[in-house]
């Protein structure tokens, strides 16, 4: 009975495993095929993105593993040598969909909402086969300025990450070296224990008339934001469940938002005495040691640098 419970326990760890070497092939797939010119600034981006999950990973996938047609291997090396140099020593800003949805958006045009949601959708389908989690978002965010028809669209999509390492790698990342500088300290009031900083509240309030509206990538239907979102931006939301801060699409969604919407960013500055730029830095170094320790544990050698994409 227990050799029986063993086996199947054996099996399920496999087909898990084959799941993300699967679904990192098939995101690769896409972006090179989606580029309209190589090399690529993202497909650059997303292939040390992945081949940094698979490292990892338990036990761990190589490039080689993940790339295991020797062909396309070759091509990739030749176009883009550095993800395969870095992937096991620099942290990706930030994890593989948000590349996929950069592309999408480039192609299509970022005013085509319906048209980029069910584009990233279509992919998110095929990787969700069988049941699978890894490498998935699972919500893209919309945030407009205003609601008028013609105010220009933001997008950001949930960590693409599962378990529980990764995701708080990459949070971290993010907070460290990707999000704008509001939406990253509103994150670090909370990381990385879900739990409200005494000492620092960078917390935001988003303007009425902003719109910030997820949707689920798995089903057609909108998503209301969830109380992490609620206290991170001030968005008004009647649901309890607190996820991990930093983990849904509207972090990055709102980032773009204040990148770009300079009158939006003045209205939804921080307002707590405690935002001194002294408590800023010690969350800043509390989510640095928090990061190195993770890596450590992961078994991660870091050179203490974030990957700049390049070719």
């Amino acid at each position: 009975m227990a050799a029986a419970h063993r086996m199947r326990r054996e099996e399920e760890f496999l087909k898990k495993r084959d799941y993300f070497r699967r679904n990192a092939f098939w995101i690769i797939e896409e972006m090179v095929e989606l580029s309209p010119q190589h090399p690529s600034v993202l497909v650059d981006e997303v292939l040390h993105g992945i081949f940094f999950l698979g490292d990892i990973f338990t036990p761990p996938y190589s490039p080689k593993d993940i790339v295991s047609d020797d062909d396309m291997l070759n091509t990739l090396k030749g176009r883009y040598p550095r993800p395969f140099q870095l992937y096991s020593s620099q942290v990706p800003k930030r994890s593989p969909i948000s590349c996929v949805l950069d592309m999408i958006v480039l192609l299509i045009g970022r005013e085509k909402e319906d048209q980029i949601v069910k584009k990233l959708r279509q992919l998110i389908v095929k990787l969700k086969q069988n049941e699978a989690t890894d490498l998935i978002s699972s919500t893209i965010c919309v945030s407009q300025p205003n609601n008028t028809r013609n105010s220009p669209r933001y997008y950001g999509v949930s960590m693409s990450t599962s378990g529980r390492n990764p995701g708080r790698i990459m949070i971290a990342a993010s907070c460290l070296s990707n999000w704008e500088h509001y939406v990253a300290g509103a994150v670090m009031t909370y990381y990385p224990n879900n739990k409200k900083k005494g000492y620092f509240d960078g917390t935001i309030k988003l303007p009425k008339q902003v719109r910030c509206q997820a949707f689920s990538l798995s089903r057609e239907e909108e998503m209301p934001p969830c109380r992490s979102c609620g206290n991170l931006f001030g968005l008004t939301t009647s649901d309890t469940k607190e996820w991990p801060y930093g983990n849904c699409a509207e972090p990055e969604c709102v980032s773009n938002l204040l990148r770009n919407e300079k009158e939006v960013r003045e209205q939804a500055r921080p307002k707590s005495p405690t935002c001194t730029d002294a408590n800023r830095e010690k969350a800043k170094e509390s989510v640095l040691k928090e990061l190195t320790n993770i890596l450590r544990m992961v078994q991660f050698s870091w050179d203490k640098t974030f990957y700049a994409p390049q070719v």
